[in-house]
């Protein structure tokens, strides 16, 4: 997480922050990704399933609302117009853009990536109601070519979704091996053809843009898989996971959220694909799980408590409109619990 400075605010969504009157902004000299323009609100993606959400988050507020992927504030505009100034919200976005795009509605956002939850917490000395995850990536981000994300916008290899990402999508497509990227591939892209689809990259290496490797990708796809959607989704939707090290920071995301909620606050979760979902799907089972222990055994020997009630036994979709409104919102499943207080639900 970059360093950050204390700061008198200005109008944090129409009122100051309590406790304390103060928020975090970026300290001098940090890192910067290069960015032409900050896109406006609108050219942010919809948010998925807001009605929903807001209807989650309902029961906790009056309170204090992380929303730890901002984006271009979509949910965080909902929250505001429903609850108005019941709610504080405060954001956490690693693009520099989502960040600037905060202060155009009065959110304080922190750059930073969500496993950093637990700091920003502490330092805006506030104990949240909920915490909301969107994941994925925003339209804005697909809709920049220099943004490398999008398989059908010729850009470069780059995939960073900030710049605390450790590497770019060239140097795996460019140097990693046969090995590497068939495993990432197949594991986070879901992709039977991974094996082949590893192959014709390195034979087409040097890879110096999107529309290169999504040719390439496309040359080692048997024919019938071209004529279904576009072949290289699944690879560039690998690459990207494996740049940013989506995975492992939704598990370290996910912990940190319900650890900072108090008693009867709640930890909504936003998925896109089945990697996700499962993540997301398996944390919430294992907190709500309980003792682990044989049932013959007479006394628990695991400490296993069960610390959080599950709001929603099936993911949550969009229904039929809102997917004509929104195409985003189709592959959307939303998660949700509750913190619970040595087994007890709150009062």
């Amino acid at each position: 997480m970059r360093g950050w400075l204390l700061a008198s605010p200005p109008d944090t969504n129409g009122r100051p922050l309590t406790p304390p009157a103060s928020h975090l902004v970026p300290a001098p000299g940090g890192l910067a990704m290069s960015q032409n323009r900050t896109p406006n609100a609108e050219e942010f993606h919809q948010p998925a399933l807001a009605d929903e959400v807001i209807a989650l988050l309902a029961p906790v507020i009056p309170g204090v609302v992380i929303d730890a992927t901002f984006g271009g504030g979509g949910h965080s505009r909902r929250m505001l117009d429903e609850f108005g100034d019941q709610v504080t919200v405060i954001g956490i976005d690693r693009d520099p853009a989502a960040v600037a795009n905060g202060a155009t509605i009065g959110v304080p956002v922190v750059e930073a990536n969500f496993t950093d939850l637990a700091e920003v917490v502490q330092q805006a000395d506030v104990r949240p109601a909920a915490v909301l995850f969107d994941f994925g990536v925003s339209s804005h981000q697909l809709d920049e070519p220099e943004r490398g994300f999008s398989y059908r916008r010729v850009g470069p290899l780059d995939m960073r979704m900030g710049p605390d990402a450790r590497r770019t999508a060239s140097q795996i497509v460019n140097e990693w091996s046969i090995e590497e990227l068939t495993r990432i591939i197949r594991e986070y892209g879901e992709e039977r053809q991974a094996r082949r689809i590893a192959r014709a990259i390195l034979e087409a290496r040097p890879i110096a843009t999107t529309g290169e490797l999504a040719d390439a990708i496309a040359r080692a796809m048997p024919a019938a898989r071209r004529r279904v959607g576009h072949p290289a989704r699944r690879t560039f939707q690998a690459i990207r996971i494996a740049v940013n090290s989506e995975l492992e920071a939704i598990e370290l995301g996910l912990d940190a959220a319900i650890d900072s909620v108090g008693v009867g606050g709640r930890v909504v979760a936003i998925s896109y694909h089945s990697l996700e979902d499962r993540i997301v799907k398996r944390r919430f089972a294992r907190g709500a799980e309980g003792c682990t222990c044989p049932p013959d055994l007479p006394v628990c020997g695991c400490d296993n408590t069960t610390d959080l009630r599950i709001l929603t036994r099936k993911p949550i979709r969009a229904s039929e409109e809102e997917v004509l409104a929104n195409k985003r919102a189709r592959s959307a499943l939303l998660r949700a619990v509750e913190k619970l207080d040595d087994g007890k639900l709150a009062a």
